[in-house]
């Protein structure tokens, strides 16, 4: 390695700590110079000798131990390291970063440090796949922090599933790769731009138990999401009710109906360099809705609605430096309703595809775009996948910037 990286690797108590030590003895012969955190329920299952004749370094396990005056522990070690790795990590110490809680070396730490992290999770199947367990998860990817796989086999209290931690070489091998992807960043086109991208679907409750939605999954906007950050940009993802994975590295705001859509990205909009609008946001919404169940009565039921509040028109009045990109999913007339969307919604560029034909629909793999600009220019693309057609339109969303 051209320069030393700090690792600062925190062990919570499972019994999957004692794969921590070969990590921690692969890392420092790898070059990264490697310090690290023991929580009291680590110490259980593994030493912290063991760890110091690992690394040849100082191990920490109690917020209140300052060994040298001039610098406080916990601060100091979140500012000294490049990365954090928790591996394991339990729910337990999950829970506590997820919520803000900090009350002992490793919590006080990482609430503390810049740097990111990488979490690696350890724990029982169910504890796993419990709703609180994966609430926390889902916060902590909101934070940056990415999360590194536990696998699936006999576990050590006897269940099968999910829940073993990565091996050892898995986790080094994440270390390797996160370092690789910011030595490109630092040259990455969008390194220090901020890109908000809409995705998914919205719902509009009309009760209890029914709403309004359409077919959009989401996979096109994940995929311009994800292509931004591969060119480096900071990118926030607003995105509707979808099955799909968050990218790694991006923040997420999570909404479901069209109000909150537009609260979201209007809220943000100011601070951004590019936004790119792919959501399928409901037009109209039930003027009524009900509280509780509404019970069949006739043979028809008449429902009422209003117009939601638009919210690329609303970013097209407002904009100021800010590349604006919108998406025009029609049956017919494409290059014309395209065109007319970009006039009327003060756009830079429209990116139009046509939902009725095969593999460019909602829920595909592949998409079938154009690419209007203001200056009346027209790119057609041939049927792309959804990843490869995200980065055309970054193609000319750069040379939008660079003017």
């Amino acid at each position: 390695m051209m320069e030393k990286k700090k690792i600062l690797l925190a062990v919570s108590g499972g019994i999957a700590a004692y794969k921590a030590a070969t990590v921690a003895s692969r890392l420092y012969q790898s070059g990264y110079d490697v310090k690290v955190i023991l929580t009291h329920a680590a110490q259980k299952f593994i030493t912290p000798l063991t760890f110091q004749t690992l690394t040849r370094q100082e191990v920490f396990t109690d917020t209140f131990e300052e060994k040298e005056p001039a610098v406080v522990s916990h601060i100091d070690l979140a500012d000294w390291a490049d990365l954090v790795l928790i591996a394991p990590a339990t729910a337990n110490v999950i829970g506590k970063l997820a919520n803000g809680i900090a009350d002992d070396m490793l919590t006080t730490t990482l609430l503390a440090t810049k740097a990111d992290v990488l979490v690696a999770p350890a724990m029982n199947v169910n504890m796993f796949n419990h709703p609180a367990v994966k609430k926390n998860m889902e916060t902590l990817s909101t934070f940056g922090w990415r999360f590194i796989e536990p696998n699936e086999g006999l576990l050590a209290c006897g269940w099968i599933g999910k829940g073993r931690l990565a091996e050892p070489e898995e986790l080094i091998e994440s270390v390797h790769t996160y370092f690789n992807e910011k030595k490109t960043e630092q040259t990455a086109p969008l390194k220090g731009k901020k890109v908000l991208v809409t995705a998914g679907p919205t719902r509009e409750e009309l009760d209890p138990v029914r709403y309004f939605t359409n077919h959009s999954s989401g996979k096109m906007g994940y995929a311009i999401a994800a292509a931004a950050k591969e060119l480096g940009a900071d990118v926030t993802l607003v995105t509707g009710p979808t099955s799909i994975s968050i990218p790694s590295g991006i923040a997420v705001a999570k909404v479901t109906s069209a109000k909150e859509m537009y609260d979201a990205t209007l809220s943000r909009f100011s601070e951004q360099d590019v936004v790119i609008k792919c959501a399928a946001v409901a037009d109209y919404t039930p003027t009524i809705v009900h509280h509780n169940k509404f019970k069949k009565k006739n043979d028809t039921w008449t429902i009422e609605l209003k117009k939601t509040d638009d919210i690329l028109q609303a970013l097209g009045e407002r904009k100021e430096h800010q590349v604006l990109i919108g998406f025009a999913a029609e049956t017919e007339n494409l290059e014309d309703y395209a065109k007319d969307k970009l006039i009327r919604k003060n756009l830079d560029m429209v990116v139009g595809n046509d939902v009725s034909k095969e593999g460019s629909g909602f829920g595909s793999d592949t998409n079938e775009i154009m690419m209007i600009k203001k200056d009346g220019s027209v790119k057609t693309l041939p049927i792309l996948s959804k990843e490869k057609a995200a980065r055309e339109i970054f193609e000319e969303v750069m040379e939008l910037m660079n003017r």
